[in-house]
């Protein structure tokens, strides 16, 4: 395996391209891929100008071209098909809201595209990520906040291993976004101004609803919205269509303010409550990855994310069991959400993550 080829994964974004222009610079021998992930449904068009369309193609292309290094697309369809849109359909049927960005990391960009890197004899891949690699005293593997802390995207890292680790390259890790946009400016690239790509790039409009209706219908169907108490307030269009916490679009006949407090799958109901019901002290979290230590033995006094964009809210956790740790909070959170990822925090290094249960 040579240790100076990287593989970088080219999106068409500024990111990417610049990850790519930054290791030619520092000598790499470096080789462009695109992941060709569209998927077979109706809904999602090849020519979106999502992150792995037709034309953020055309876009990865043309900065591989400028920076004369080899350009490949690779077709991950079926696989991502398997691995991420089945996996959001399952978890919306299970009355759990998923994070398909999260399980496209684990499954396809560090998972599959890292597999592919080596049997090109390359010793790492990179990507555009905005998180640091670094190592502590005892030689492991760890990952920290990025310095541009509205960008940091560790959150979504914590199920890589340290395999993964110890073969992957984060360049931006160190930049600030504008430092990203005016050095791909400086290097001619077109996409210098392009816009972040912030829907999920298999629901182009970001319209969830619209989608799981016209690809899933088979996982909606309507059911009652029922007090905590167990009167029933109103009807809903189907669970997959309710998050928790959420106020607007309930339809209810009460003038009083309500939350959906839980989707109860057994029921088929929307539970619904007052806004003080929608706070929580503590979460079980499943599937977890531990990044910075080995396993989780003891309590431990850590900072943790709920979701991607909130701040880190302190608590302790406890092991359960191998597969299951508490989280206890110190003041209680606000929607905390089955399906969604629960990452925790010693400051800036990453300790690990699961699934919120």
């Amino acid at each position: 395996m040579n240790k100076e080829r990287v593989v970088v994964a080219m999106s068409g974004g500024v990111d990417s391209s610049l990850t790519a222009a930054l290791l030619k610079e520092e000598g790499y021998e470096v080789i462009g891929i695109t992941m060709q992930i569209w998927p077979t449904t109706e809904s999602a068009k090849e020519d979106e100008g999502g992150c792995c369309s037709l034309s953020a193609v055309e876009d990865a292309r043309r900065v591989a071209n400028k920076l004369d290094i080899p350009f490949y697309v690779i077709n991950f369809k079926e696989l991502f098909e398997e691995k991420v849109i089945q996996n959001f359909k399952e978890e919306y049927a299970k009355a759990r809201t998923p994070n398909p960005c999260i399980m496209c990391n684990k499954e396809i960009k560090f998972g599959a595209f890292l597999q592919k890197a080596k049997k090109l004899n390359a010793y790492y891949m990179a990507t555009g990520h905005y998180a640091k690699i670094d190592r502590n005293q005892k030689g492991r593997y760890i990952i920290r906040k990025a310095v541009d802390k509205k960008k940091d995207q560790s959150y979504t890292l914590y199920n890589m291993t340290q395999e993964q680790l110890k073969h992957t390259l984060f360049p931006l890790a160190e930049y600030k976004k504008s430092k990203t946009r005016e050095l791909a400016k400086e290097f001619g690239f077109r996409v210098h101004n392009k816009p972040d790509s912030q829907e999920i790039c298999f629901v182009p409009d970001d319209d969830y609803n619209r989608f799981l209706k016209e690809n899933y219908p088979e996982i909606i169907e309507s059911g009652p919205i029922l007090d905590l108490e167990g009167n029933k307030l109103g009807e809903h269009d189907g669970l997959p269509f309710y998050t928790i916490g959420q106020r607007k679009g309930l339809d209810l006949k009460t003038h009083k303010k309500r939350y959906v407090v839980e989707l109860d799958q057994e029921r088929n109901a929307v539970i619904v409550g007052d806004n003080e019901d929608v706070f929580a002290e503590s979460l079980i979290a499943e599937d977890l990855n531990w990044v910075a230590i080995e396993s989780l033995h003891d309590s431990l006094k850590v900072q943790v994310k709920i979701r991607y964009n909130t701040s880190a809210a302190e608590a302790t956790i406890y092991p359960v069991n191998d597969a299951q740790v508490r989280v206890v909070f110190d003041k209680p959170q606000r929607a905390i959400t089955p399906g969604q990822s629960v990452v925790f925090y010693n400051q800036d290094i990453v300790v690990g993550g699961g699934l919120i249960k």
